[in-house]
């Protein structure tokens, strides 16, 4: 190995011998840690999560750049989500006014939410679909409600509208969606009339409209979906339903100060 690499065989017994530095132990520290984490959460943390989560659980002060650097000395990276060149097209009628207008902010619970519908395949040859109709809040990225079903329709989207308003009754967001058929219908529109809410719709060809929305979509995909192959209905439904718990109340995020959105938002009641 010496000759191979051109290295004096006294050189390599010193290194071999040598007393460890205080950065080496360090570095065997966070190594180690890093190495947990990313078995424990199946590749998933990037070096930012990484060393967030690391950080959080165990009272430690590691910047990104050590955990960037530590990474790569392992060889380990997240899964990359795949870019996405599509977003829903719409006829530019019997539409709401963009509101939102992509402040994507709220200083309370409940003042703002978010929907739409997403994909997902499955089968031998991923020749079915599953649909998956989903209501963020703003404040804090929580999960309000979700549905799934076999066909992008309608009662899709009703029944997620009336799963969120069962849990939150007295709940009067401004509510913003893209411009699906769903959510220009008649029947929904005076739905959210009756609950007292403004509605408020991306403008066409611009998905960044529905910004948090869409990048949900890329987190879960990312993180539960991508690079695996779902053969069952099953095992996909409860694939999706385990990572909507472990988003909501496990998944930290740097914008909610190193908390998952239900400590987020119980936090807010707890300051009340």
């Amino acid at each position: 190995m010496c000759k191979t690499l051109g290295v004096k065989r006294a050189n390599y017994y010193k290194w071999l011998h040598h007393e460890k530095s205080t950065r080496d132990l360090e570095n065997e520290k966070l190594a180690n840690y890093i190495i947990k984490y990313y078995k424990k959460y199946n590749q998933e943390l990037g070096y930012r999560a990484m060393a967030d989560r690391i950080n959080r659980d165990n009272n430690e002060h590691y910047n990104d750049k050590q955990v960037y650097k530590i990474m790569r000395i392992l060889g380990l990276k997240s899964i990359i989500r795949p870019k996405r060149y599509s977003c829903t097209v719409r006829k530019a009628n019997n539409t709401a006014p963009n509101l939102l207008n992509r402040n994507f902010n709220a200083t309370k619970p409940n003042e703002k939410w978010v929907t739409d519908v997403t994909e997902f395949k499955y089968g031998p040859k991923s020749e079915h679909k599953l649909y998956l109709s989903a209501i963020l809040d703003l404040y804090d990225r929580s999960n309000v409600s979700y549905v799934l079903g076999d066909s992008n329709n309608n009662i899709l989207v009703f029944d997620t509208f009336k799963k969120a308003i069962a849990a939150n009754p007295d709940a009067h967001p401004l509510f913003h969606s893209d411009g699906g058929y769903q959510y220009t219908c008649p029947t929904f529109i005076k739905m959210l009339k009756d609950q007292e809410m403004v509605q408020s719709m991306s403008r066409v060809h611009c998905c960044i409209d529905n910004g948090p929305m869409e990048g949900f979509w890329g987190i879960l995909k990312r993180e539960t979906y991508y690079g695996k192959r779902f053969t069952s209905k099953t095992d996909l439904i409860n694939a999706i339903k385990s990572y909507i718990h472990y988003y909501n109340t496990e998944r930290i995020q740097r914008k909610l100060h190193l908390m998952t959105p239900v400590e987020y938002h119980e936090n807010y009641y707890a300051a009340a």
